[in-house]
């Protein structure tokens, strides 16, 4: 191998080394926060985030940046092993060759998926792509021996290996540390698949149109629209089953109306135990009580949006101590004791608020002072009916 080829794939190894830790760092953040803004998302288009939280950001749970640390470390140490009179020194090259066609053919797939079927540009996946394609061209370019030849040569090699103290101890140390990575790594935690349910019929339209025009008004109700068109009240527990599945599936409509500025989503907190909500009976949930206390702490920081999401996402985890480790790492609040007696209050006041308008179960919902009985309407009927209250309010 060449001085200057060899230079060349230490250049690359670094910066694909350096973009798969960055890409390894964000997405860590994105799972522990899917509301997490990094340095490399610019706009809709440019944007690192969407392609790692898409299903082509991870593979079993372990996001595809790990792979590319792996991969780039693996690079630099056949460089390094391969100085000097190394005696894979012939080798080396060959090896690097046979593992980048490997990571080009798994670049050319995530690149194709990002373009194509995200429509999205990922900084730091692109300086990802670049670097493995330099390591595929260079290691081509200096590659001397038959591919044919490189499992007789990896048999050499690894008794080579065995022989040297110091690069078995490398080595070692390598395959532990992948192993890791791969295992510690924590595992993403998907949201909901929620089934795509079937369009509404003008005939469906029509009954349902009816049918909330029967519903009754709360008198007196005390929640101010704020010179939207349309208001939405929503009480919920973190903790209630039902109160997740409906967040999920109502957030990517609630996101759409709420972009347009006619429609404002309130949310407030009614947790199912009595420490904190003396219109229920015991307790049903043993966390849900602080949850409510830390999101309603999380308004001051900017944050309750993020940590709501982050309590719905891994409600299974919920425990008065993940919830506090929660508010401190995604709420930012550092003195939530301090804060408790003054945030519990307000949380009790919410539930009080919530049993005048006779909430008896989560979640429960109001459209302009009208409570959706039953705890929701199915999706696929929750836009139809923010554009028939939009029609009244014209």
């Amino acid at each position: 191998m060449s001085t200057l080829a060899r230079k060349l794939l230490i250049v690359f190894g670094l910066l694909g080394l350096v973009a798969s830790s960055a890409a390894t760092w964000v997405h860590y953040h994105l799972i522990r926060n899917p509301d997490y803004t990094s340095f490399c998302d610019i706009n809709a288009t440019v944007t690192c985030k969407q392609a790692y939280l898409s299903r082509y950001g991870s593979v079993g749970g372990v996001p595809v940046a790990v792979g590319g640390v792996i991969f780039f470390a693996w690079v630099l140490l056949m460089i390094w092993g391969s100085r000097g009179k190394s005696r894979i020194q012939d080798s080396a090259p060959a090896y690097l060759f046979a593992g980048s066609t490997l990571a080009l053919a798994v670049v050319l797939y995530l690149a194709y998926a990002s373009f194509f079927i995200l429509k999205e540009v990922c900084p730091l996946c692109l300086t990802t792509y670049a670097a493995v394609i330099g390591v595929f061209v260079i290691s081509g370019g200096a590659s001397s021996v038959p591919m044919s030849s490189l499992p007789k040569r990896a048999l050499r090699d690894m008794r080579v290996l065995v022989a040297t103290p110091l690069a078995l101890v490398i080595a070692l140390l390598f395959v532990g540390g992948t192993t890791w990575s791969v295992t510690a790594f924590p595992r993403e935690e998907l949201r909901p698949v929620i089934p795509q349910a079937p369009p509404v019929s003008s005939d469906q339209r029509s009954e349902f149109e009816r049918w909330w025009d029967m519903q009754p008004r709360s008198p007196n109700f005390p929640f101010d629209n704020a010179g939207a068109k349309v208001l939405i009240v929503e009480f919920a527990d973190f903790q209630c089953p039902h109160c997740r599945q409906q967040y999920f599936a109502y957030k990517p409509i609630l996101d759409k109306y709420e972009a347009s500025k006619n429609v404002k989503v309130v949310f407030k907190t009614y947790p199912l135990n009595a420490h904190c909500n003396a219109s229920v009976p015991g307790v049903s949930f043993v966390a849900s009580c602080d949850a409510a206390a830390a999101y309603v702490m999380a308004r001051s920081k900017g944050t309750d949006e993020q940590l709501k999401d982050w309590f719905f996402l891994h409600q299974d985890e919920l425990s008065p101590t993940t919830v506090r480790r929660a508010a401190s790492e995604i709420g930012k609040i550092t003195d939530f004791d301090a804060q408790y007696a003054k945030a519990i209050q307000e949380v009790k006041t919410q539930a009080a608020v919530g049993a005048a308008l006779q909430v008896n179960s989560t979640p429960s919902f109001f459209v302009n002072g009208k409570r959706i009985p039953g705890g929701g309407v199915p999706p696929q009927y929750l836009g139809p009916l923010i554009d028939l209250e939009l029609q009244k309010a014209k």
